[in-house]
Formats: C-alpha cells, sequence, structure tokens
C-alpha cells in the first residue's frame, strides 16, 4: 500500500509515462500523480500534499523552475525534495536551481537507475523507513546516499548524459561502394543524439516538426528502440534546440550486412510552444538550404 505521494511534471506525457512507470516498479511505496505543466501542478499541490516533486524544467504556461519558486515559499513545501529532469545539463543552469532551491539535478535522457538513485538520495531514511513497513527491500540505497551533494564541484560525478558537449567540427565520413554520398559540408547540419548510455555524432538528413532523421556511422554506440533520446541541434547564431524524443527507428543506410551507416528516427514528444517555434525556424532552413 503506498504511503508516500510523488508528483511527475513535464509536457511530454510519454516521459511522465516513464516516470510513473519506474517509480511504480522499484518503490510501490509511492504513489503517483501527474501534470503536464507548472500551473497545473501549482493547482494540485494546492488541494493536496506531496512528498517529492519530479519536474521538467521548459514548460508551457509555468516553467519548473518557476514552480521551484513558488514551491520554497510554500511553508509545507519549504523542505520538500524537488528533483528537477531536464535536458538542460550546463552549468549556469544547474547553479540557477541550485539558488532556488532544488533538491537534486537529473539530466534527460535518463536510465531507471539514474532517476532511482536521485529518489533515494533525496528521500533518505523517509523513503527507507515506508520501505520497511511495508515489508518491501530497497537494494543499494546507501550507495546513493553516500553521493555527494556539492553539485558545483569539479570532484562529483558529472551530469551526463545531460551535459552537452561541442557539436564536431568535422565533415560526414566518406561514402563507401555502394553506399548513398553524404551531403557536402557547406550543407550538413549536424546533430548530437543523447541516450541514457552514450552520445551519438550525427548528420541531419531530414526534418519536420514530429520527427528527425539521421545519419551516424555504424562504429559509435547506438540506442534501442523507444528508448529516451534527447536530440541537439545548432539552430544558428550559437543557439542550441534541445528537443526531447524516443527512438521510433533504426535502419540500415544500405541493403549491405557491413554497411557503414545507420539511420535514426528520432520522434519528438515535446509540446512547449518555444519549442516548437525554435524547431519551425531551423526546418524551414533546413529546407530552404536542400533546394
Amino acid at each position: 500500500m503506498a504511503t508516500l505521494k510523488a508528483l511527475v511534471v513535464d509536457d511530454a506525457s510519454f516521459v511522465r509515462d516513464l516516470v510513473k512507470r519506474t517509480i511504480r516498479q522499484r518503490f510501490p511505496v509511492i504513489e503517483t500523480t501527474d501534470a503536464q505543466n507548472g500551473r497545473r501542478a501549482q493547482s494540485l499541490m494546492s488541494r493536496a500534499s506531496f512528498d517529492l516533486i519530479l519536474c521538467d524544467w521548459e514548460m508551457p504556461e509555468m516553467s519548473g523552475l518557476e514552480l521551484l519558486q513558488w514551491m520554497r515559499q510554500q511553508p509545507q513545501y519549504e523542505k520538500v525534495p524537488f528533483i528537477m529532469i531536464t535536458s538542460r545539463g550546463d552549468k549556469n543552469h544547474v547553479i540557477e536551481a541550485v539558488k532556488e532551491g532544488v533538491s537534486e539535478y537529473l539530466g534527460k535522457p535518463f536510465s531507471p537507475d539514474g532517476l532511482s538513485k536521485k529518489i533515494i538520495k533525496v528521500m533518505g531514511g523517509t523513503l527507507s523507513a515506508a520501505m520497511d513497513r511495508s515489508g518491501k527491500s530497497m537494494a543499494g540505497p546507501t550507495d546513493a546516499l553516500k553521493e555527494s551533494a556539492a553539485l558545483l564541484t569539479q570532484k562529483r560525478e558529472p551530469l551526463s548524459p545531460a551535459t552537452t558537449q561541442p557539436m564536431p567540427e568535422a565533415s560526414p565520413p566518406p561514402p563507401t561502394e555502394g553506399s548513398k554520398p553524404p551531403v557536402t559540408k557547406s550543407s550538413v547540419s549536424l546533430a548530437s543524439i543523447r541516450f541514457a548510455d552514450g552520445t551519438l555524432r550525427s548528420a541531419v538528413k531530414d526534418i519536420n516538426l514530429t520527427e528527425v532523421r539521421v545519419i551516424a556511422k555504424r562504429d559509435q554506440a547506438f540506442p534501442g528502440i523507444l528508448d529516451q533520446a534527447v536530440v541537439d541541434i545548432e539552430t544558428g547564431e550559437g543557439q542550441m534546440a534541445r528537443l526531447n524524443g524516443y527512438v521510433h527507428q533504426l535502419q540500415a543506410v544500405d541493403k549491405r550486412q557491413d554497411t557503414d551507416f545507420v539511420s535514426v528516427t528520432i520522434r519528438f514528444v515535446d509540446e512547449d510552444p518555444k519549442k516548437l517555434e525554435d524547431l519551425s525556424r531551423f526546418v524551414a532552413r533546413f529546407r530552404a538550404g536542400k533546394r
């Protein structure tokens, strides 16, 4: 029987479902409720009491940071754990969230193990006691509880996979016999596909408002079908679009078994109007450059 309550806040239903499923499987004493944005979460929090908040940063109507700021001003939520789950992993955003009272920071895409460790860390003895009372076991809580709480020191583990690495400057790899030659460097749009176990360097082959298809060299580590993914695309003038999605398709570029290139299709799940606006501008420039 659930004795603790958690609120999961994200504008992408796909992400909300992943978080709720992980909690349900690993922490049966936690009952989950979800909200599609900060405004809805604020309404739910005003009517009910929650022991844990897991929240995205970029959402329509009210962002995760705005929700955190409001929450820390409410006496009943002043010390309730707040985990920010977001693709924004650069140091400035981490510092901003820490200043506002975030308990932990988890980058998208995340693994069930990564999420579980963060929950164990912020809830500590409260969660352990609830699991004990219910007769459930919680494997390895001590390791997570021993993690350093100093988010900004260089000694802690990096924020990967959330931390965005520099985009590669090299041109796409040369074609092999029987494969289609890649487009020239001048027309190439590079993309970095982040997933729980690594980062995939690729070139954008096609993109629209619902999905992107990239071509990547086979010698890299690849995500699996339906895995979470964050697509980092340079949109121009030093700006980076970070789009949340999942792996919809993996396909060899040609029919040879030893093909050097793999096509990866990522379906987007964001509903944030700002992200869709940035994506629209990029799609327009991309198609103009292909003419």
